[in-house]
């Protein structure tokens, strides 16, 4: 039983594991192109009024600059369009040099002297992600920065009038944060750009204060939305090469009639394509130069100044991030167009298909398609070009004489481009106007290039494809073949709308005839986020995609696409298979974040299977034994499964509000706005299926942890015995009562004056002294008791075991040294692991706050505010007074054992179904269980 109790968590482990490499390491390669600095960067430190120096000690403003611009600007008299960059958590300011550098190089080349004044914030490298006590305070000192930046251009001719704010992770969030201030005034921000900033909800609820923060900021940009509607906002998540911060957190919570805000991921940038991890992101030369390009084109020449024009703004945004029309935003349309060349540059096709490699010489081509005889059979007009310079390539005849056309209209906005080239589909029944397409093939740089066009059906453009069950292990694969004689095929993956579901697509590609070709374009393409993915791939070929998805569905009305753009001719095979180490990756993806909840509950449990053991036998087992059983999914998610059945009820969702209960957390796939009563639909239900997944994971983690832990402890304890007397009584390391009480109360003065999280950690470093020395006393009656010459009795170290009288004989009135001697050192080890184990959680989860404190030190001893004072205060006295616990007094304590073995498994029940969004409550309910162990030992 034991073998398979082991190996159990030893497949949970390897689980675990899987999908932690899938998480970490199952994504494509870094493709983002490095920027570099051509002169050394330099970061003018802007003075703030002495009020603001005087409540921000450990903040900054710089202005970055390098070479001959930071000399002339060593005064701070700009000329620029202001923008303000804002680092994330634990990031630095120096990030914004990436942005300047490119942003300086770019104004180089420009005329009329139009460039960017780069301020950056110094938040001391906080982390803000962790603890959220800070965020309230980075957002009023970047009211501050912006009003000190506006400050700077009273003396320019045309001052702006707002600061453009670029933020990165949190940054992001604090950027959205300053329209919550009371007395900000929104005229002084009118764009925002994110990268990869979770606005849907923190990565991490470590406190409350961050939870708090980002509930605020959503009520108001919810109560404000009408007033905030002009301002523009645009949040760009990195793809899965960022598992810090996944993508579908970089949604923006805002009525989706509101056209100024917008999310994509970077993956579907056009002349981007490529997935940045979390740090990449600010410095992506892709990225950087679409961002840098987008202002530019902000700006008015005028004035030098960022336009005041909101439908501006987004056609800008739109021609950068959204859909590259080639053609430059804001460029006016000549109504109506005529064309230049002979007669013998017209040339008229009838075919269904235009295949068209340009010479390299200058040349004036132009091809015309009739659409009286293809109005009827057809549907669309599809058409893709490789290196054609021009950005007015497609026009539609409305006027024509013989074999030219005299007017004709420009359709050439509804250009897309690709990775490899750019493609034009236009809806044949919307042209009742025109009566020929003209294709506009000119070479004017004798450049080499390629044309294709055809005609198009609408119902052969998709291809319906089932995707298999994700239950299916890869077992199943769903095949389908095209047998290609068009350009674009577009494949529907059915029923594949959800988060948890991932695909190992594999598209083979084979041609009978090799000539010159363009190569193949597979996006795959999700109709409710701007989350496209695109593989460029050559014929013949085998490619694999990944098919996974950052958002859900929230409706099944629509599923993924898969977009081939193939060669004509060809064959495609494309084969859908589960990966299921993709599934483990998304699912860690998404809530990986829940995982220490299942491990405290997994602890937990090990201690009242313990506790269980000493009130029936007196002795305590080994503690890997008692975390070896404690995956119990049968007492643990039926009463979960059950609330939330029961939540589905009216009646019971109006009688838990009205007594004041906390909302029930779901797993973290839920945005933070829909974090309420309302629990997961009928449709819905496979978080439910997930949480025992990590029920196993969690009590995995939890036994190889404990494992981990004792061994260390082990090896600990032999390096310190050299420095310790030798004991061989099972109460070395405890405290008298006086002692107990004065290191209550200095705790209590320690947390209160500087930090919670300090004192909890020195109270476990306290019981890990017990620890340490009822190790060393092992140790020590071990060697003893193998040297002595009689021949002693072993007893079993089990529950089953019956510890009878113990008789000690005696030399002189003390007791000799036996085996049961060492047996109660051993079950007080065992007693105080299982505790150690607990206790290390809590140190765990304040670890933020208190780097955090440490870091500001020099600016404030006391931690304001303190998410763990004096929350924490049971959980200190508990630990000091479970010092001199041990399993004799437990299992004599008449009053409070038997109740405390029996509350531990309702604790985690509840822990579970109010902690997997808001971890910090963890530390509450193992404070309550401690607490309830320490008055054990004591009644």
């Amino acid at each position: 039983m034991k073998a398979l109790i082991y190996g159990l968590h030893a497949a949970a482990l390897a689980l675990l594991l899987t999908g932690l490499r899938e998480l970490l390491f199952g994504f494509e390669e870094n493709r983002c192109s490095m920027t570099y600095m051509f002169e050394y960067p330099e970061y003018r430190r802007v003075q703030l009024p002495r009020r603001v120096a005087r409540q921000y000690p450990a903040y900054g403003l710089y202005l970055y600059g390098e070479g001959l611009y930071a000399q002339e600007t060593r005064n701070l008299k700009l000329s620029g369009a202001p923008v303000l960059f804002l680092p994330g958590n634990a990031g630095s300011y120096k990030q914004a040099r990436s942005l300047g550098s490119v942003a300086l190089r770019k104004a180089e080349g420009l005329d009329g002297g139009i460039h960017l004044n780069v301020f950056t914030i110094d938040f001391n490298e906080e982390l803000v992600a962790l603890y959220g006590g800070s965020l309230i305070r980075q957002t009023r000192f970047l009211h501050e920065s912006i009003k000190v930046i506006l400050q700077l251009y009273k003396n320019h001719p045309d001052p702006p009038s707002s600061v453009v704010l670029v933020g990165h992770s949190m940054g992001g969030v604090i950027a959205r944060a300053l329209f919550s201030l009371p007395r900000f005034n929104p005229r002084m921000v009118s764009l925002i750009l994110t990268q990869a900033s979770p606005h849907q909800a923190p990565v991490l609820s470590l406190d409350p204060f961050i939870l708090d923060f980002y509930s605020s900021v959503r009520r108001r940009w919810s109560a404000r939305a009408e007033d905030l509607r002009n301002v523009t906002v645009l949040s760009v998540g990195g793809g899965y090469r960022d598992y810090q911060v996944r993508s579908g957190l970089t949604t923006l919570t805002c009525p989706a009639d509101d056209l100024n805000k917008m999310a994509v991921v970077v993956t579907a940038v056009p002349r981007t394509w490529v997935s940045t991890d979390h740090l990449s992101i600010v410095w992506c030369k892709e990225l950087v130069l679409a961002t840098v390009r987008a202002f530019f084109d902000l700006i008015e020449p005028e004035t030098g100044q960022f336009t005041k024009d909101t439908e501006k703004r987004m056609s800008v945004l739109n021609h950068h991030f959204i859909r590259h029309p080639v053609r430059l935003p804001g460029e006016q349309i000549n109504t109506p167009v005529s064309f230049s060349g002979t007669l013998e540059a017209w040339s008229e096709v009838n075919t269904l298909r235009l295949f068209y490699s340009a010479p390299k010489e200058v040349r004036v081509q132009y091809f015309l398609f009739a659409l009286s005889s293809r109005r009827k059979a057809y549907t669309h007009f599809y058409c893709r070009n490789s290196n054609l310079e021009m950005s007015n390539w497609l026009f539609g005849c409305t006027q024509m004489n013989g074999s030219m056309c005299l007017q004709a209209v420009d359709l050439s906005l509804r250009t897309e481009l690709l990775p490899a080239y750019k493609v034009l589909t236009v809806k044949l029944s919307e042209l009742s106007a025109v009566s020929h397409l003209i294709i506009d093939a000119s070479n004017p740089n004798a450049r080499q290039f390629i044309v294709e066009c055809e005609w198009q059906r609408e119902e052969s453009l998709t291809v319906p494809v089932p995707v298999p069950h994700v239950l299916s292990f890869g077992l199943t694969v769903n095949d389908v073949t095209i047998n290609s004689s068009g350009l674009l095929h577009t494949l529907q993956l059915q029923h594949f709308h959800e988060v948890y579901q991932a695909f190992k697509i594999t598209v083979s590609s084979q041609c009978k005839v090799t000539k010159e070709r363009l190569p193949s374009i597979y996006r795959l393409k999700v109709p409710w986020f701007r989350e496209d993915s695109f593989v460029t791939a050559g014929i013949p070929a085998v490619t694999e995609i990944s098919g996974m998805l950052h958002t859900s569905r929230q409706d099944n009305t629509s599923s993924a696409l898969l977009q081939l753009h193939t060669a004509p001719n060809c064959h495609y095979k494309i084969s859908v298979r589960v990966s299921f180490t993709k599934v483990l990756g998304q699912i860690l993806r998404f809530c990986g974040p829940a995982l220490p909840v299942y491990v405290a509950v997994a602890l937990l449990l090990a201690l009242k299977s313990q506790l269980s053991c000493v009130l029936r036998t007196g002795r305590a087992v080994n503690t890997r034994d008692t975390v070896a059983k404690s995956l119990q999914l049968h007492k643990l998610e039926p009463p979960v499964l059950l609330l939330h059945l029961f939540l589905r009820r009216g009646w019971f969702q109006e009688g838990w509000s009205a007594l004041g209960l906390p909302a029930v957390d779901l797993l973290p796939l839920t945005p933070l706005e829909d974090v309420s009563h309302d629990v997961v639909g009928p449709g819905k239900d496979w978080p439910r299926l997930v949480s025992p997944l990590l029920c196993i994971l969690g009590a995995a983690v939890a036994f190889w942890g404990s494992a981990v832990l004792s061994m260390s402890l082990r090896a600990l304890s032999f390096l310190l015995a050299p420095l310790h007397r030798p004991s061989v009584s099972r109460h070395c390391g405890t405290l008298h009562l006086p002692t107990q009480i004065l290191l209550i109360l200095s705790l209590t003065a320690l947390g209160g004056v500087t930090c919670g999280a300090l004192s909890v950690t020195a109270g476990f470093l306290l019981h890990l002294y017990r620890v340490l020395r009822l190790q060393m006393t092992e140790r020590s009656l071990s060697h003893m008791l193998n040297l002595a010459p009689q021949s002693m009795q072993n007893t079993e170290n089990g529950c089953s075991a019956s510890e009878g009288q113990r008789k000690h004989n005696e030399c002189n009135g003390t007791p000799l040294l036996c085996e049961s001697s060492l047996q109660e050192v051993r079950d007080d080890l065992q007693l105080h692991l299982n505790m150690s184990a607990l206790l290390t959680l809590p140190v765990m989860l304040s670890a933020p706050s208190l780097i955090y404190w440490s870091r500001n030190f020099r600016y404030s001893a006391h931690l304001d505010p303190d998410p763990f004072w004096p929350h924490t205060l049971p959980l200190l006295i508990a630990s000091v007074l479970l010092v001199n616990c041990n399993t004799l007094t437990l299992s004599q304590s008449k009053l409070m054992l038997w109740p405390t073995t029996r509350l531990l498994l309702p604790l985690s029940v509840a822990m579970l179904t109010f902690s997997t969004l808001h971890l910090y409550r963890v530390t509450h309910f193992l404070s309550a269980a401690l607490t309830l162990l320490a008055a054990s030992c004591y009644l």
